[in-house]
């Protein structure tokens, strides 16, 4: 019998034998509190108003189960796309975030050796795109201000290539779990071709660099992105994590061909105050249904990471995925 960390490398191996489904996020070691995450995400505390490092308005409410942004026309960062240099001001993470690796470093001596160690980086490029300048206004930019869209994502980019090199250089994790949602539940936030001029290649230059450092790929975004799962895969995308089911996902898999691994497919909604175990179990069941068979596919919620709002639905959806190995792989 494998074991979790060995099942998982075999499910997103393209001609892998994995000897039984992985189980949500079992089959890793979360590294927390990095130099870089909290230098840009520490101002995200619970009950408090702030602003981040690029300027943005992060509110976190008391009764909210995370921070957001709030951009808009008034409070956003880039009043004028044609002058954006004048209003953007990119952090320097190799100046601020050097120093004090030492207690990461040391969560990831201590993980198990029999899991994979990963470190969550969330704002992806369009998303920290939407962070400085207000929705609609990031989305006519890419339309008619094409140039300085370009010259702004190759600010991020070097932006992000800059947190990766120094995670890769400090902690080195077996997995970067790197977040950016292209679309809503029902379709993407642009068109195909839209994606593919401003998106696509620097993606392909962030996870080159990964690929280069053997550091696996899983790239968050719980949104419908079946239009560009080839394009996601082909610049190096090993897990897409997050698949809604609202995608096609056998349809999906058989295009992929072992191309890239699908992880999520249990639709968030039961994560309710009110929900039911019998709800719980039911959507897990109907996901282990319609996709357990399914190579390279890894059941979970469609959440960028483990853990639900409500502790129980994530304990109860291992459970149902245990019962389900227990029963067809005898494990």
């Amino acid at each position: 019998m494998l074991n979790e960390k060995q099942n998982f490398l075999e499910t997103i191996r393209r001609d892998g034998k994995p000897d039984h489904l992985c189980n949500s996020f079992t089959a890793f070691k979360v590294l927390g509190g990095d130099p870089v995450f909290q230098y840009v995400r520490g101002n995200r505390i619970r009950g408090t108003n702030s602003y981040d490092r690029w300027g943005t308005y992060i509110t976190f409410p008391e009764d909210q189960p995370a921070a957001v942004p709030l951009v808009t026309p008034e409070n956003q960062v880039i009043q004028d796309i044609e002058n954006w240099k004048e209003y953007v001001k990119v952090p320097d993470l190799r100046a601020n975030c050097s120093q004090g690796w030492e207690a990461v470093q040391k969560q990831k001596a201590e993980a198990p050796k029999d899991c994979l160690t990963m470190t969550v980086m969330g704002t992806g490029i369009f998303e920290q795109m939407h962070m400085l300048m207000t929705f609609e206004d990031t989305l006519c930019n890419l339309l008619l201000y094409p140039d300085e869209t370009h010259e702004l994502i190759e600010a991020i980019t070097e932006y992000r290539l800059e947190y990766m090199k120094l995670i890769v250089e400090n902690l080195h994790p077996d997995v970067i779990l790197s977040h950016d949602d292209f679309g809503s539940k029902t379709s993407l936030f642009m068109k195909p071709e839209v994606w593919r001029e401003f998106f696509k290649e620097p993606y392909r230059r962030l996870y080159r660099y990964l690929h280069d450092n053997n550091v696996i790929v899983m790239h968050h975004s719980d949104s419908y992105c079946e239009p560009i799962a080839m394009d996601m895969a082909e610049i190096g995308v090993d897990i897409w994590q997050g698949v809604l089911p609202t995608n096609n996902i056998p349809a999906i898999t058989q295009e992929l061909d072992g191309r890239m691994a699908l992880m999520g497919g249990i639709d968030s909604s039961i994560d309710r105050e009110d929900v039911t175990e019998e709800e719980i179990r039911k959507e897990t069941q109907r996901a282990l249904k319609e996709y357990g068979e399914l190579p390279h596919f890894i059941p979970c919620m469609t959440y960028g990471g483990p853990g639900t709002i409500y502790p129980q639905v994530e304990e109860i959806i291992i459970d149902e995925i245990n019962r389900y190995n227990q029963k067809h792989f005898h494990v």
